[in-house]
């Protein structure tokens, strides 16, 4: 069972044992000092999950970002589980919840995680170009082409966005878009060598 699992399982004790040792690692040293010889009792399981940590959810997820920087995925998820628990309705937490599952190769868990989030943040390109990604790696490609044009249509000036839809075209053999996606890219981004690499491609078969 994956460190993320254990967190988002009921108020069993087996969950409040394992939310008990992690916030262990989040006291300071001096009440973690304090708190060395004594044991975890099974009234722990009772209490509110704000009650485990000290910190705000806005210092958990600067916590979590220090932690993705250092690649630490499971402790990244860590602290923004306990974000997402303090502050429930924020998309930037599910956002980023959701992306690092999607980079640890969770698709499923990650794409629920989209969806909350783009149901707070409707406008959210970058959420529309993420799900795409994850159906285009499903092969869901009428759901990807969906989420990619959701994305134009919030942002028409965005190369990235322009040569993602580009690949998902060529898997699809939708050529002619495809080198249409791949030269509008270029149009914005005139140094975009990955998009000029892919046109190059097209125009010689």
């Amino acid at each position: 069972m994956s460190l993320f699992q254990i967190l988002m399982l009921g108020a069993s004790a087996f969950f409040a044992f394992k939310i008990y040792e992690h916030i262990q690692t989040l006291q300071d040293p001096q009440e973690n000092n304090e708190n060395t010889d004594t044991p975890y009792e099974e009234d722990d399981a009772q209490k509110s999950i704000d009650s485990f940590s000290p910190f705000s959810s806005e210092e958990l997820l600067e916590k979590a970002d220090t932690a993705y920087e250092e690649e630490d995925f499971q402790k990244a998820l860590a602290f923004l589980n306990e974000a997402n628990v303090k502050d429930e309705k924020n998309e930037e937490i599910l956002f980023k919840i959701a992306y690092i599952l999607q980079k640890s190769g969770d698709n499923i868990e990650s794409l629920k995680y989209y969806k909350e989030a783009l149901a707070l943040d409707k406008k959210n390109e970058i959420i529309h170009n993420s799900m795409a990604s994850i159906y285009r790696a499903n092969g869901e490609y009428t759901s990807a082409k969906m989420h990619f044009k959701a994305s134009l249509d919030i942002d028409d000036e965005n190369p990235i966005t322009y040569y993602n839809y580009g690949n998902l075209l060529v898997e699809i053999e939708s050529f002619e878009e495809a080198q249409e996606m791949y030269s509008k890219a270029i149009e914005l981004n005139p140094e975009f060598l990955e998009a000029k690499e892919e046109l190059a491609k097209l125009k010689e078969n």
